[in-house]
């Protein structure tokens, strides 16, 4: 399990670009500079430093707290400026959450102004579109998550990524700016995390777990990435594979304990027919998935390919009957995550490795699946996910295969 999560310190957004590309526009990155006991930057974003030695260990806690508590700093970047900009203008740019954390976390030495805002749109906007609020008996994203990032980093610097990246899909004309923002505390957040893997208890099993789960809003949010699509990717392993192995990593090894308390399900209301509006469109899509399933039957010539794709046919039959019973109760978005993305989260490990090898059978069943996409994009998070993915399907099949995925290409681009 520590060997997936760390893996996902390669996936910082800047990766996606060509390693041998110019990094000179990355600059807003920190680097490290490697300083003892702490680097500069570990100091400043509360994360455990790689290079500490035994120095760190002899600073009391009153020196490592030393100083006001919450003090505030100006950001080292600011936004672009326009032709008519003049005079003086106040930087917005997140450096990175600074704001004091218990000792055993790291020495800080305050918060800035650009993340301050990110905290105040969570708090006031963003984690409300990250959870259907009725169902949220315990305000976990509300209350919970926000008191749990100044005891543990690397959930701050996560929901401050995911608030950068809301406020970028509401503000297009800033977006680069935001994704700026969100790059910065994904990085620290995702490292603040992977540094604790090891230490996983009952204790942090549930930060742990959430912070996982932030990390898959954010690689949600940031919109889809040319060459990934979610299972497969044109080169090597799919990054969000990889992520959501993480997750399942963790659930394995902690899940009593990780839903219990406030992560405990509570059950919400459900209904035992699909409306009568909908049905016919279920039935419709239920009858391609079936012919889909049929002509796997049929040409499908090693058995073990054949098996796991009816197989998973049949269940993404069950998959499409939730979903559309969900959205009798009035709800899509983020109400559809747990049925969409549940599914891909169950396939077993050799169907999951077909689609990684590109198998034409094997993606011809993911992009029926890919149609639930499309009754998600009503959450920002998941704009743009379903066209990504059926395109990249066709684009990776058989042109005798085609045929095969006219159904789910139509009522993407309807």
């Amino acid at each position: 399990m520590t060997n997936i999560l760390r893996s996902l310190l390669c996936f910082a957004f800047i990766c996606r670009n060509n390693p041998y590309e110019d990094t000179g526009k990355y600059a807003h990155i920190p680097q490290c500079d490697e300083k003892k006991p702490s680097c500069t930057n570990c100091q400043q974003h509360s994360i455990e430093c790689d290079f500490a030695d035994s120095a760190s260990a002899s600073l009391s806690p009153s020196a490592s707290l030393s100083g006001k508590r919450f003090r505030f700093k100006q950001s080292t970047h600011k936004p672009a400026s326009s032709p008519k900009d003049t005079g003086q203008r106040v930087a917005t740019v997140s450096t990175g959450v600074q704001c004091d954390v218990p000792v055993g976390y790291g020495r800080s030495s305050g918060i800035s102004m650009a993340d301050l805002q990110l905290y105040h749109h969570y708090l006031t906007s963003t984690y409300k579109t990250l959870v259907y609020e009725p169902e949220d008996v315990h305000n976990v994203y509300q209350k919970h998550l926000p008191q749990w990032g100044f005891t543990f980093p690397s959930v701050l610097h996560l929901m401050l990524a995911v608030s950068a990246l809301h406020l970028g899909s509401e503000q297009p004309e800033h977006r680069e700016h935001h994704v700026r923002q969100a790059d910065e505390h994904f990085t620290f957040g995702v490292r603040s995390v992977t540094s604790i893997l090891t230490q996983l208890n009952s204790e942090n099993c549930q930060m742990i777990y959430v912070s996982a789960v932030l990390i898959c809003l954010v690689y949600f949010g940031h919109g889809p990435p040319p060459g990934e699509y979610l299972v497969f990717s044109e080169t090597g392993k799919a990054e969000w594979l990889v992520l959501m192995r993480g997750v399942r990593s963790i659930l394995e090894s902690r899940r009593p304990e990780i839903f219990t308390g406030i992560l405990e399900p509570v059950p919400g209301p459900r209904v035992d027919e699909t409306d009568p509006l909908l049905l016919d469109e279920l039935e419709m899509h239920k009858r391609h998935i079936i012919d889909v399933r049929q002509f796997i039957e049929l040409n499908a010539v090693e058995e073990g390919t054949r098996n796991m794709c009816v197989a998973a046919c049949t269940n993404l039959l069950s998959t499409f009957e939730e979903v559309y019973k969900t959205r009798t109760l009035g709800r899509d978005g983020i109400c559809l995550m747990a049925s969409v993305i549940g599914w891909i989260y169950r396939l077993p490990e050799p169907f999951v490795c077909l689609l990684e090898g590109k198998d034409s059978f094997a993606l011809v069943v993911l992009a029926q699946w890919s149609i639930l996409l499309r009754y998600m994009q009503s959450s920002w998070l998941m704009v743009g996910w379903d066209r990504h993915v059926v395109s990249g399907i066709r684009t990776s099949l058989r042109g005798e295969f085609h045929r095969w995925i006219e159904w789910p290409w139509s009522v993407i681009y309807a």
